[in-house]
């Protein structure tokens, strides 16, 4: 029962809002009540209600007669009759017969409000509701009895209206709590797409409920906890490959002085693979620090750029797009993430074909070669970080450490885009990148 009402948490506050609520649709339907019927706050002398049902301007009219003098009363009612002919208010000459009992017309409200100095009896008449009212002196005159009004339509009543308005109002405070108390869990789907290693993410907000600052709190402190084990790995690794180089170093030295060209050309190999191997670690794990801020580029150009280098070293790769063409990027990411795609092609190919396509929302890069191509199989592993292909595994001089593709592909989920492989005819591979052209909110890999 305590944490029911602790408006702390969401069931307090979730219990808070339906009792304000019906509070509220009460406190609506009451003043409603009292507005469109406070003729039902008129008591008479017993304290009974006592409806008007329109007899209010007969029995003033009726009251004013009685006051008048004698003299008067036929000007006077004259001149009713003309301003209220509904009434039927006329002087009668001679004491009426009465044509029944005052209950057929229900005329005890009427009487009471009267007074007993008024004498009320039904007449004979067309439509049964003419009655004789005779003066507190005596005179009798008549009138007729006012039809009642007619109740309005259910739909277009007081009533219908007051709870239609009182159910909008009630479901519009509804919809307005639930937004507030829902906000915080959309800060934490934002906050998990934005989750960032380098710091640039704000921490989580924690406000709300006393669930949801818990929650925040405890997702702040496991973000704190994946970034200090990062650091640490990182650290970690960059002091290994530190202590390695030492006697890697001293190793190559050594191998300096083996007499046989072989032997030491064998040596020297292994020597610059296992230092290659090390900086690749550190740039890989480096990289997914790093984020570079977005700028507007040209595409076309550096693409282009990229192909001239690999043609400056004797390779064959041409560009094949616009000369032109403008999207919002990490420039150095994007020139190594094509550059490792077009290093991969012309490794297993004789020739690579750079292609670049633009539309409105996306520029969409292709590399393709003309190599071996990889099987359907492996095209989903080979985006995984140390996967290399059956012709990489044995290692040789022309083999990679298999982080290639999967840097391209950490770059391409950076940028909103997405890296996928795809068969080119009658042999090859086509690697395809996919960029948005704006970036609507920053991300990282």
């Amino acid at each position: 029962m305590k944490a029911l009402f602790n408006l702390r948490g969401i069931s307090g506050q979730i219990a808070a809002l339906v009792i304000v609520s019906i509070i509220t649709l009460h406190l609506i339907i009451t003043a409603a009540f009292l507005l469109h019927r406070s003729d039902l706050l008129h008591r008479s002398d017993q304290a009974q209600p006592s409806p008007d049902r329109g007899h209010g301007a007969l029995i003033t009219a009726v009251q004013l007669l009685g006051a008048a003098p004698a003299a008067e009363r036929q000007r006077l009612s004259d001149d009713i009759a003309r301003a209220f002919p509904q009434l039927g208010i006329g002087i009668l000459s001679v004491a009426p017969t009465p044509a029944g009992d005052a209950d057929a017309l229900n005329l005890h409200g009427l009487q009471r409000r009267l007074g007993a100095d008024y004498r009320i009896v039904p007449l004979a008449g067309d439509d049964g509701r003419r009655m004789g009212i005779g003066l507190p002196d005596g005179m009798m005159i008549s009138a007729s009895l006012p039809m009642d009004r007619p109740r309005p339509p259910f739909l277009g009543s007081p009533w219908m209206i007051t709870l239609l308005f009182a159910v909008i109002s009630v479901t519009l405070l509804g919809l307005w709590a639930a937004r507030a108390l829902t906000a915080p869990l959309s800060s934490f789907a934002k906050a998990a797409e934005s989750f960032s290693l380098d710091g640039a993410a704000a921490p989580l907000p924690e406000r709300g409920p006393e669930e949801i600052r818990s929650v925040a709190r405890a997702l702040n402190r496991m973000r704190e906890r994946i970034t200090a084990l990062i650091d640490d790995r990182t650290r970690m690794l960059a002091a290994i490959s530190h202590d390695l180089r030492t006697p890697i170093t001293r190793m190559r030295l050594r191998a300096e002085f083996i007499e046989d060209e072989t032997y030491r050309g064998r040596m020297l190999d292994d020597l610059d693979q296992m230092r290659g191997m090390l900086e690749s670690v550190l740039s890989f794990l480096r990289d997914g620090r790093r984020l570079e801020a977005m700028t507007l580029t040209d595409i076309a150009s550096t693409l282009q750029l990229v192909a001239d280098q690999f043609a400056d070293m004797g390779r064959k790769v041409s560009y094949e797009g616009p000369a032109h063409a403008m999207a919002t990027v990490r420039p150095d990411d994007l020139h190594r993430a094509v550059t490792n795609l077009v290093e991969n092609a012309v490794r297993f190919g004789a020739e690579a074909v750079v292609r670049l396509h633009v539309a409105a929302e996306f520029v969409t890069i292709d590399v393709e070669d003309d190599g071996p191509g990889i099987s359907d199989t492996q095209k989903k592993d080979m985006l995984e970080p140390f996967v290399r292909g059956d012709e990489a595994r044995n290692m040789d001089e022309a083999a990679g450490f298999g982080l290639g593709l999967s840097i391209t592909n950490a770059i391409a989920t950076a940028h909103g885009g997405a890296l996928s492989l795809h068969d080119r005819q009658p042999h090859g591979l086509i690697v395809r990148l996919r960029l948005p052209v704006q970036q609507s909110e920053p991300r990282v890999a």
